[in-house]
């Protein structure tokens, strides 16, 4: 189902926002005016999830940078997603992330974006650049098997940015194509 387009679902999750005390939540209106990178990954403690974590982990000033924030969500609990955090990465863990992890242990999140796979009860692999207007404006979903790259994501969120009609492979600096 295409989601471009249409107002993104709204939502409220637990996060790991305050990792000490673990009571802060993340909602959709907290990110009005900004862009906002939401990304779902199926399970903490797996083994391409980490690296896609990371990877946005050591980009996220650039998306930042853009006016852009991140939101990592599963479906595990906070305090796993915390345990997940606090574990080095030499040791599978994560490490400090910069950026929220949201717990969509409802599994309701989810299901309104469309990439729960209901028999597993997990995520699959989606991302959605979701505009300041709260607007789903790209969504991919893919093979679980499969990490995302973040330098394609950036550069997606830079081409909507641009606000005009960018060509195949085009990257920040090239010309708007003329219509």
């Amino acid at each position: 189902m295409r989601l471009v387009g249409k107002p993104a679902p709204d939502f409220t999750m637990p996060s790991t926002k305050n990792l000490e005390t673990l009571s802060e939540t993340v909602s959709l209106s907290d990110y009005r005016g900004k862009w906002l990178v939401l990304f779902f990954y199926p399970l903490d403690f797996t083994f391409v999830c980490p690296t896609e974590i990371t990877a946005f982990n050591d980009r996220v000033q650039e998306f930042r940078d853009a006016n852009c924030e991140i939101l990592g969500v599963s479906v595990d609990s906070i305090y796993s997603h915390r345990a997940w955090i606090r574990t080095p990465r030499e040791q599978g863990g994560l490490g400090p992330v910069n950026y929220p992890l949201a717990s969509d242990i409802t599994k309701e999140v989810s299901k309104a974006y469309e990439v729960l796979i209901e028999e597993e009860g997990i995520a699959l692999r989606g991302l959605f650049i979701i505009d300041p207007d709260g607007i789903i404006r790209y969504q991919v979903v893919h093979d679980n098997n499969i990490g995302r790259n973040v330098d394609e994501v950036l550069r997606v969120l830079e081409a909507l940015q641009a606000g005009g009609l960018c060509a195949a492979n085009w990257k920040p600096g090239d010309a708007l194509l003329n219509a």
